[in-house]
């Protein structure tokens, strides 16, 4: 099916994607074999795909809210790390129009929320590609246990639609390897009707009006996992500038959200340039904020570079979004299991923040934290390290994983805790790291053997006694 009216009508910008690598040879393959269907992750053993890694997605996406359809047209450019008979994308319940390798009609059948795709020819080991998916479709919100229970993905809204995708639902609309160990930069084109603003990750390339459209071209020049790209669109007041520390900001506010006592881009300022000096130097190009009216979300998520807001959020969770922008967007988990090297980190940057506020110290909110839980709360019986696909956000990985870096602090000191932490970040900077790689670091950083302190707090189920007591 092609493309509807409208959407070749004003969306003329989606085909200069199909221009990418079309004069490419393809190079012999000798024993060429089909790519893995999925990463291997133990959570998510189909999401991902094996035979590649992708290096760069140039999405267009032309959304249509009084239907809910979107018409999309996304070149993934890879590299082949075998040879290639074939190969998988994700790509949830969207109907598949034509695909192209290198600017050749491929073959290309359905296999549930998978694509399988031959080229004309097989690609060799170390080959560089361009795979141009055209499709469309109604895009579904995926919903379950995973996320609080609530609906996470492609969400409509009163005027628009709300992207958050943690942690399976990039797929939902546009085709992917849809995995956090499958990074790879971006440039995203949204198109959507006139008074409607799409927004984006990393920095604005240019926008406008016209033919009763909208349209928006971001770029995200940094690697980034799926789960954090969005295209999210609505009415919105945009605030532009630097922060005190010079990085450049983006905010946008859905105009008809009451906005409290929440100043939203000071916040956003002010924290991005503090956690700059405690974690490192800002990973991204541009900081900021999407904050939408999606009540049914009831979440908010550190989308890369400018974290979405289900509501007008607090100044807590502010920061923690933005902590998450080191830890989660730049270091990335290898695997779902060790999610809490976001989670956990970025609550206990909620206690730092309160430190830094001078309302609290963090040796304090630990105690308060720890002393809330009796020790017949569910919250000990979970393995923060591999807490299962459906608990991997409950509290216990947010508030015991926050309370396993007390616990280190007071084991190592500040000293050697406050430079472990901007360490890490420039150590995995723009990639994927595990557990058993931060416990490493933290013991060459302080000089300590430490494996019981992380087997206390994250592999053993019960409440762990106090550090000192």
């Amino acid at each position: 099916m092609a493309l509807s009216r409208s959407a070749r009508r004003t969306s003329r910008w989606l085909a200069l994607a199909t221009a990418v690598a079309s004069a490419a040879t393809i190079a012999a393959a000798p024993g060429a074999t089909p790519g893995a269907p999925g990463v291997g992750d133990p959570y998510f053993p189909k999401m991902g795909n094996g035979g590649f890694t992708p290096l760069h997605y140039d999405l267009g996406v032309s959304y249509h809210p009084d239907s809910g359809r979107l018409d999309g047209r996304t070149t993934l450019t890879a590299r082949a790390t075998q040879n290639l008979s074939t190969f998988d994308l994700d790509l949830q319940k969207l109907t598949v129009d034509s695909i192209r390798v290198n600017g050749r009609r491929a073959h290309f059948h359905r296999n549930g929320d998978k694509i399988v795709i031959r080229p004309e020819a097989p690609l060799s080991r170390s080959a560089r590609f361009a795979v141009t998916v055209v499709y469309h479709g109604v895009p579904q919100p995926l919903s379950g246990p995973i996320v609080f229970g609530s609906k996470y993905g492609w969400m409509k809204t009163k005027t628009g639609v709300f992207v958050a995708c943690e942690p399976n639902a990039a797929s939902t609309w546009f085709p992917s390897s849809d995995h956090p160990s499958e990074k790879a930069t971006y440039d995203i084109h949204i198109d959507a009707p006139k008074g409607l603003t799409g927004v984006s990750n990393g920095r604005l390339i240019s926008s406008g009006e016209s033919h009763g459209r909208s349209w928006s071209h971001w770029r995200e020049s940094r690697p980034m996992a799926t789960y954090l790209a969005t295209a999210t669109i609505g009415k919105f007041d945009t605030r532009t500038g630097t922060t005190p520390g010079g990085t450049p900001i983006y905010v946008a506010v859905d105009p008809t959200l009451p906005t409290g006592k929440v100043d939203v881009y000071g916040i956003t300022a002010e924290a991005t340039d503090y956690w700059s000096k405690i974690f490192g130097p800002y990973p991204f190009e541009e900081t900021g904020a999407i904050v939408d009216d999606m009540p049914e979300a009831g979440f908010s998520l550190e989308v890369q570079s400018k974290p979405v807001y289900s509501a007008v959020r607090n100044e807590t969770t502010i920061v923690h979004e933005l902590a998450h922008q080191w830890f989660g967007d730049s270091v990335s988990v290898k695997q779902w299991k060790d999610i809490w090297l976001n989670e956990g980190f970025a609550t206990y940057a909620q206690w730092l923040w309160a430190e830094h506020r001078g309302t609290t110290t963090a040796h304090d909110a630990f105690r308060k934290a720890y002393n809330s839980l009796p020790a017949n709360d569910p919250l000990w019986k979970i393995k923060v390290s591999d807490p299962q696909r459906d608990t991997m956000f409950s509290d216990a990985v947010y508030e015991r994983g926050a309370m396993t870096l007390q616990a280190l602090r007071e084991r190592i000191g500040d000293k050697a805790f406050f430079k472990l932490l901007p360490t890490w970040t420039a150590q995995h900077r723009y990639g994927n790291a595990n557990t058993a790689q931060f416990v490493a670091l933290a013991e060459k950083v302080s000089g300590q053997r430490l494996g019981d302190l992380f087997h206390t707090w994250l592999d053993t189920p019960g409440r762990p006694a106090l550090p000192g007591n």
